[in-house]
């Protein structure tokens, strides 16, 4: 892919000093990120003040989504539950997925009738086991749970539109799908919103990484509709249309895995960055931070908070 940008990003770090963060979200007028190896769901102010920990997750957080009613919903990734904050801060089981992923749990995403969607990695990454394709599960206010999307390339960063599009970034599939969420939580429709390559050729990760083109974690959305993909290939943000026309870049100077747009004026991206994916080196180093800058275009309004 080629492409132009006459934009230059200023980058500035806001949050230094952390092992390292995933799932930006902005929310009542805070950052919230989780950080995997001090198991903590964290936030502060747009300035990077006022620092807390809102949760603490020992099966190391990742996806963040939020309830109708106010409460918190924590993908717990290794022990491949979703956590609910209660009103007095005590975190509660609010779905078993274990005996119905193959992987560890990654992203969530909430509708606006208080069902839920999570992905799982699909297959063991962490000790390398042969590639398989992932999938997402509703979790319904009753605590039903339901397979709604197979054969998903290691689904992660997810958006719901205001017009009820769910897309969700395949990070080892060299895509972007979209489906259509129904009023009865189905997903249907699967298409490819964007595509970067083929599908990967072999099940082999380590074969399997040079056929990557694009490798996208997180996602936003902005007010044009327009996707950010956070693209551990290239580390770059790049700002993409249907069908994959990239129209603009960030270049953080650090690997990034995700991004949100938000602040008091809907302008501010906050960036979850790390110098690489090396997770015995991030367990052991503070390297990661949250960083900052100003894009023209701002948050999209009328969205569903994106899963990154």
């Amino acid at each position: 892919m080629h492409w132009r940008t006459t934009v230059t990003y200023e980058i500035n770090t806001l949050i230094p000093g952390r092992t390292f963060v995933e799932a930006p979200r902005w929310h009542e007028n805070r950052v919230w990120f989780s950080e995997l190896h001090t198991c903590s769901v964290m936030s502060a102010r747009e300035d990077g003040s006022d620092l807390r920990v809102e949760a603490i997750v020992p099966a190391q957080p990742s996806g963040l989504a939020w309830l109708p009613d106010g409460r918190l919903l924590v993908a717990s990734m290794q022990d491949r539950t979703l956590l609910r904050r209660e009103a007095d801060g005590s975190m509660v089981v609010h779905a078993d997925l274990s005996g119905h992923v193959n992987g560890f749990c990654n992203e969530v995403i909430v509708d606006r009738y208080g069902r839920a969607y999570v992905g799982d990695f699909g297959f063991d990454l962490d000790n390398r086991a042969p590639m398989a394709p992932g999938s997402l599960h509703r979790i319904d206010p009753d605590g039903r749970i339901t397979e709604v999307a197979t054969d998903l390339w290691f689904p992660n960063g997810c958006v719901l539109t205001e017009d009820n599009v769910f897309l969700v970034n395949e990070t080892f599939g060299n895509r972007i799908s979209a489906f259509d969420l129904t009023d009865d939580g189905r997903l249907i429709n699967h298409r490819v919103w964007a595509e970067f390559g083929p599908l990967p050729s072999t099940t082999e990760f380590a074969e399997a990484q040079a056929e990557f083109l694009v490798c996208p974690d997180g996602m936003c959305v902005d007010a044009e509709g327009a996707l950010w993909i956070a693209d551990l290939g290239s580390e770059k943000l790049l700002r993409l249309r249907e069908g994959g026309e990239v129209i603009d870049e960030i270049v953080p100077g650090m690997m990034p895995f995700s991004s949100v747009i938000g602040g008091e004026d809907g302008h501010t991206m906050f960036i979850c960055a790390a110098p690489d994916f090396d997770q015995e080196e991030r367990r052991i180093t503070t390297e990661a931070r949250i960083l900052t800058t100003r894009v023209s275009v701002g948050m999209a309004t009328g969205t569903m908070e994106p899963a990154a």
